[in-house]
């Protein structure tokens, strides 16, 4: 079996052409697979099948738990599909577990994908590393985010160990750090449940995206420009809370994946 590997502003992630919905992979096989010293190494590993005729997005974390979708994943995925002529240039849709997305995908330049309604959860939200402790805001972008403000994105340290949350997340969490520049833009990291800190999350920049405007008391539509350690993304939110996010996604090559499974 062929795996494709690539990412979106470095969040990266193993593609697997399953359009027949044949193939049936376990937790541990994804583990393996996306395992940095033994595997592929990556952040997790999408299986591109089709429900209801369309295409879905079968998504798993680096631990092999099942997540609702993925803002870089689906670009990528997107960016798979055009480049070996599943699909044409242009727009078309992609179904996931938080539902269907529409993504307008050129051959080369960056890929929009409206990740639908971005809400504020209200609720008691205590985010805490160490000693440290911050109130943070529950942000539902179809999966559950946690987003705090800081004044130096240093000072939460190597993100190595979950920050331990305090709100209404059975499921687990994202956690994103997000710091105001001098130029209006955002620079942020984040901790992935079920894989760790990651050089970018789609999802968790539309998160952030609301988050901002909120903290700026400011009003939708908005647009911010956000950095996360992987590159540059850009979300827009309009006036109804749906939001689009902006960025590349990059294919770098194929691997055999027999010898994980």
């Amino acid at each position: 079996m062929i795996g494709t590997y690539g990412h979106g502003t470095e969040n990266d992630f193993v593609l697997i052409y399953d359009p027949e919905n044949t193939i049936e992979i376990s937790a541990q096989q994804v583990a393996r697979i996306c395992d940095r010293v033994n595997g592929i190494g990556s952040d997790g590993l999408i299986r591109i099948g089709k429900r209801d005729g369309k295409w879905f997005m079968d998504y798993r974390n680096q631990d092999g738990s099942i997540a609702e979708m993925c803002g870089n994943g689906i670009r990528l995925m997107a960016r798979y599909l055009v480049t070996n002529g599943y699909e044409n240039e242009g727009i078309f849709p992609i179904n996931t577990r938080a539902g269907m997305k529409y993504l307008a995908v050129p051959a080369t330049e960056d890929i929009s994908v409206n990740m639908g309604s971005v809400q504020e959860v209200y609720d008691d939200v205590t985010v805490t590393i160490g000693e440290q402790s911050w109130k943070a805001l529950h942000i539902d972008v179809g999966n559950p985010h946690a987003v705090v403000f800081v004044d130096d994105l240093e000072v939460i340290g190597d993100l190595k160990q979950a920050p331990v949350v305090d709100g209404d997340y059975p499921d687990g969490v994202n956690v994103e750090f997000v710091k105001f520049l001098d130029n209006g833009e955002l620079a942020m990291r984040v901790h992935e449940r079920g894989v760790g800190e990651t050089r970018s999350c789609g999802t968790g920049t539309c998160a952030v995206a609301l988050a901002a405007t909120i903290k700026k008391g400011g009003k939708l539509p908005s647009r911010w420009v956000i950095h996360p350690p992987g590159g540059r993304l850009v979300v827009e939110t309009d006036g109804h809370n749906n939001a689009t996010l902006i960025g590349p996604a990059v294919l770098i090559g194929d691997h055999e994946l027999d010898k994980y499974l």
